[in-house]
């Protein structure tokens, strides 16, 4: 399918309950007041809007203070998937609108079964390759491919909730815009023990073209997820992501819809997530929120 006579259809997923605190479950409703599906529209694309799956806001879990709101978060995955699925056995593309990383799962849950041969490319300033056992905060939105991946440690109510486990293997995924160092030791020694490719922030800022050309080159031949968390961002030009870390560092809004313009054209391209977008932190920058909107339509 070309960009030509693309079919879209919009999933949401308003949750924040694997994050670290409220904010991130605005973010579908608020895309979507910037324009979105009308700057969509404007290019050609077919865009059908599918709807949300339920808002859900984080709050303290006191009962599981190291995966905090795990049955939220497995409802909004299944959810996820199920929308996304149906849109899939419609023969149309996916623009899945998060909310936090944890949507990435819902996109391969529904996808792997379809197509065992997809794999993912994951743009993001993390991994997400943690665990109860290598990090203390509780916040599952940056343990989600570990649970694609079925590392140890990771949580089996989750887990089973995706599908057969592992979902993914190492060779189906791609790490593009990570920092290294931003990684905790334990996900260090998983990532280097699956022998995990990637390409780094540095790379994607200075040739975004090149970095997603190498990262497109080292997936197989299957249809692709390309997930992204805004936080791979410079945050002092796109303030945007729930981490606010990313400051003077990473790829430029403009250079990242460089790169995924060259991923959603690629033929083997099928969904594309957004999460970790907190309209919170866009307040003394609101046209930011406008420039990413043009972002994501332009690369689709």
């Amino acid at each position: 399918m070309t960009v030509d006579d693309r079919t879209l259809v919009i999933v949401g997923a308003p949750s924040s309950a694997g994050s670290y605190a409220p904010g991130q479950e605005l973010a579908p409703a608020v895309l979507r007041e910037h324009g979105l599906v009308d700057r969509l529209r404007s290019r050609g694309i077919t865009v059908t809007d599918a709807g949300d799956g339920p808002v859900q806001i984080w709050s303290p879990d006191d009962e599981h203070p190291l995966a905090q709101n795990l049955g939220d978060v497995v409802a909004s995955v299944t959810a996820v998937a199920e929308k996304v699925g149906a849109a899939l056995d419609d023969g149309a593309d996916v623009l899945l609108l998060g909310g936090s990383c944890l949507v990435a799962l819902g996109a391969m849950s529904a996808l792997v079964p379809r197509a065992p041969d997809a794999s993912l490319l994951y743009i993001d300033r993390h991994s997400d390759l943690n665990t109860p056992q290598t990090t203390t905060d509780g916040a599952l939105d940056w343990m989600g491919l570990a649970h694609l991946l079925d590392v140890p440690g990771a949580l089996p109510e989750l887990r089973d909730a995706l599908g057969p486990a592992p979902l993914l293997t190492p060779e189906h995924v791609h790490l593009l815009g990570v920092v290294p160092s931003a990684s905790t030791p334990g996900e260090r020694r998983i990532r280097d023990a699956l022998g995990l490719q990637m390409t780094v922030s540095d790379d994607l800022a200075h040739d975004p073209r090149a970095a997603a050309a190498r990262a497109l080159e080292a997936l197989g031949p299957g249809p692709i997820v390309a997930h992204v968390d805004v936080d791979v961002l410079d945050f002092t030009d796109a303030p945007l992501a729930e981490d606010t870390g990313g400051r003077n560092t990473g790829p430029t809004l403009a250079a990242l819809t460089e790169a995924l313009a060259m991923i959603c054209r690629d033929p083997r391209f099928r969904i594309l997530s957004i999460g970790e977008f907190n309209p919170t932190r866009a307040v003394g920058a609101p046209e930011v929120i406008d420039r990413l909107v043009d972002g994501i339509a332009h690369a689709l």
